[in-house]
C-alpha cells in the first residue's frame, strides 16, 4: 500500500520540467566562518542512507516519526477485528472504518494548514491527543455495548491524526533544501518507511487481538502514536520554521499542475484497494483466506526493497518524465497477478507475482510526490502533500469498491483487472498532462 515522497526543495515552482534551486538564492557567508557540510549533504562518496543519517538530530526524529507511524497499519484491521468480534457485523465494522475515512479525507488538510501555519510540535501534539482519546472512547463504546451510533462518532475523533509521515518529508526537505540528490535518497527511505509499516501493522494488529484481547491492538496503537508523536514534537531543532500564510498564497489545488498529480494519487489509491480486496477474495475462494495477508506482505515487501534501491540511485531527467516511466512500468507489472490468477489459479504463483508487481510502487510513489512538493506553493508543503494523501485514500476506497464489485459480478481472476486497468488511468492522466 501506500501512503508518500518529495525529492526537490518545496516551493519550487515548476511546470512539467525540474528546475534546481540556483546557488545565488542562498545567502551569502563569508568563507572564514562558512559552517563545515555535514557529512550527509557533502558529495563524498559512500553509503547515500549513511550520510543521510549522520545530519544532526535526522535519527531522532526518524525514530519517532517511525514509531507514530506503525499505528498507520493497524487501527483499521484493529477496529475491524474488536466491533465484528463483539457486535457480530462486519457490515457495521465496515461502515464504521469507512465513515472514519470520509472524516480523514475532510480533515487531514486542515490540519496539515494548520501544521504549516503555526509549527508541527504545536499543532501536532494536541491534534494527535484529540484521536488518541477518539480511541480510548471506541474501545469504550465497544466494551460497554453503547449504541451503534457512538462507534461512528468515535472513531470519526481519530481523524485529527496528524499526517506524520508528510511532517517528516518535510524535515528532510528543510534540512536538505538545495541537496536535491540527498533529498531523492531521504523521500525514498520514507517511501519504503511506508511500506514497512503498512506490512508489519495489520500483522501486527491481528496478533494482539487475537492472542491478547480483542481492544489490545487499538490500545497499543494509540500508545505508540502518542508516544511517536511526542518524541517526534520534541526534536526542535529540525523542525521547520511555521509559515504564516499571506494573503498572496495560492491554495495548493489551485496551483499549476497539482490537479493532474492528485489525479494520480487518485488512480494509484484504487490499484492499492482493488488489489487489497480482490486479493482476499482469490485467496478464499482458493480456500486459504488467512494466506492473503502474506500475499500482501510480499507485494509491500517488493515495493519496500524497491523503494530503498531506487534511492541509490541518482534521479535522472525531469520528475514528470521519470513519473511517464514508473506509472508505465507498475502498469505493466501490475498484468502480472492478472495472468498469473488467470492461467494458473495457484496462490503460490500470484504470491510471487505480487511480490514482482510491488516493486513499481515506491519508485512511482516517490516520483509523483515529488511533483507534488515542486508544484506546492511556498509555505503550504504539509497541506500539499495531505491532500495527496487524501487522495490516495480516495482512490483505495473507490478501487475497493470497483474490485469487490468485479469479484461479485465476475471472478477473483478476472477481478485483477481492475488494479491493472486504474494504473492505465494513471499513465494516461501523465501522457496527457505532458502535452496539457
Amino acid at each position: 500500500m501506500p501512503p508518500t515522497n518529495a525529492e526537490a526543495t518545496p516551493g519550487t515552482p515548476t511546470g512539467t520540467t525540474d528546475r534546481a534551486v540556483p546557488a545565488a538564492t542562498a545567502p551569502a557567508v563569508p568563507a572564514a566562518t562558512a559552517p563545515a557540510v555535514p557529512a550527509a549533504t557533502a558529495p563524498a562518496p559512500g553509503n547515500p542512507y549513511r550520510r543521510l543519517f549522520a545530519l544532526p538530530g535526522a535519527r531522532a526524529f526518524t525514530a519517532g516519526n517511525l514509531i507514530a507511524r506503525l499505528p498507520s497499519g493497524m487501527f483499521g484491521v484493529s477496529a475491524v477485528v474488536m466491533i465484528a468480534g463483539a457486535r457480530d457485523s462486519y457490515a457495521l465494522a465496515g461502515a464504521v472504518t469507512a465513515t472514519g475515512l470520509a472524516a480523514t479525507a475532510v480533515t487531514a488538510p486542515w490540519i496539515a494548514r494548520l501544521v504549516d501555519r503555526h509549527g508541527q510540535a504545536r499543532i501536532a501534539v494536541p491534534a494527535t491527543v484529540c484521536a488518541v482519546l477518539g480511541s480510548l472512547a471506541l474501545v469504550l463504546c465497544v466494551h460497554y455495548d453503547t449504541p451503534d451510533w457512538t462507534l461512528f462518532a468515535a472513531y470519526a475523533a481519530t481523524a485529527t491524526t496528524p499526517n506524520t509521515g508528510g511532517m517528516s518529508r518535510a524535515r528532510w526537505a528543510h534540512l536538505l533544501k538545495g541537496d536535491p540528490e540527498a533529498l531523492h535518497t531521504a523521500n525514498s527511505f520514507e517511501q519504503a518507511a511506508d511500506e514497512l509499516c503498512y506490512m508489519l501493522g495489520p500483522v501486527l494488529a491481528a496478533l494482539l487481538c487475537g492472542t491478547v484481547f480483542p481492544e489490545a491492538g487499538t490500545l497499543t496503537g494509540a500508545a505508540l502514536l502518542l508516544t511517536g508523536v511526542l518524541l517526534f514534537a520534541a526534536q526542535r531543532s529540525t523542525e521547520p520554521p511555521p509559515r504564516p500564510l499571506s494573503s498572496r498564497a495560492k491554495a495548493p489545488l489551485r496551483a499549476p499542475g497539482m490537479p493532474a498529480q492528485l489525479a494520480v494519487c487518485l488512480a494509484m489509491g484504487a490499484v492499492f484497494g482493488a488489489m487489497e480486496v480482490v486479493t482476499v477474495a482469490f485467496a478464499d475462494a482458493q480456500g486459504h483466506r488467512s494466506v492473503a495477508g502474506v500475499a500482501l506482505g510480499l507485494q509491500a515487501a517488493g515495493s519496500c526493497v524497491a523503494g530503498l534501491v531506487y534511492g541509490l540511485l541518482r534521479p535522472a531527467g525531469p520528475a514528470d518524465r521519470r513519473l511517464r516511466w514508473c506509472v508505465a512500468a507498475m502498469t505493466a507489472l501490475m498484468t502480472l497477478p492478472l495472468l498469473t490468477a488467470a492461467l494458473t489459479g495457484s496462490l503460490l504463483l500470484l504470491s510471487g507475482a505480487l511480490l514482482v508487481a510491488g516493486t513499481a510502487t515506491a519508485p512511482t510513489m516517490v516520483t509523483n510526490m515529488t511533483l507534488v512538493q515542486q508544484r506546492t506553493p511556498e509555505g503550504r508543503l504539509n497541506e500539499g502533500m495531505t491532500l495527496a494523501v487524501t487522495g490516495l485514500l480516495g482512490g483505495i476506497g473507490c478501487g475497493s469498491a470497483a474490485g469487490g464489485w468485479a469479484v461479485e459480478h465476475l471472478s477473483p481472476a478476472a477481478a485483477y483487472g481492475v488494479p491493472v486497468t486504474a494504473a492505465a488511468v494513471a499513465l494516461l492522466i501523465s501522457l496527457v498532462r505532458r502535452t496539457g
